[in-house]
């Protein structure tokens, strides 16, 4: 399997399915169910939805760097909100038909972990407001370093 690089220096390759499920036995059911299933968690109930705290918010499965702190906001929607990725490569867009709507599903690019959804309803400078799970993500205060899970 040959490696990709991201933009920012990251490997991109794909993760072998032996190694996702064997990340996937430390979620719990409903990480599982939204991570691996494309499930959504309930709004206004995610443990990052009010996180305060400066760092780095990565893939709850591989641990790939996907937003930082900074790029968060206050979207009233009940999920945590961003207005960009850490780095666009990291992030893999998805026509999603379901539910009668017509949207763009996000997932991890390493692992393809369900994210959320990415709308353009958000503030400047993108305009975009990525709608992620709080349980697709685990969060790494500033100064710790970024490893990477399954490699």
């Amino acid at each position: 399997m040959s490696s990709t690089r991201s933009a920012s220096g990251y490997d991109l390759t794909r993760l072998a399915d032996d190694t996702i499920a064997r990340l996937a036995e430390a979620l719990t059911p409903e990480e599982r169910h939204v991570v691996l299933h494309q499930g959504t968690e309930r709004p206004f109930c995610g443990v990052f939805l009010d996180n305060k705290k400066t760092g780095v918010y990565v893939c709850r499965l591989c641990g790939l760097p996907l937003f930082r702190s900074d790029a968060k906001f206050d979207s009233g929607t009940g999920w945590p909100s961003f207005f960009q990725p850490f780095d666009k490569d990291h992030v893999a867009f998805i026509r999603d038909v379901s539910h009668g709507m017509m949207r763009t599903e996000i997932r991890c690019r390493r692992c393809d972990g369900h994210l959320g959804h990415v709308f353009d309803d958000g503030p400047p400078p993108t305009g975009e407001r990525y709608c992620l799970n709080s349980v697709s993500l685990d969060f790494v205060d500033d100064g710790q370093p970024l490893e990477l899970r399954g490699a």
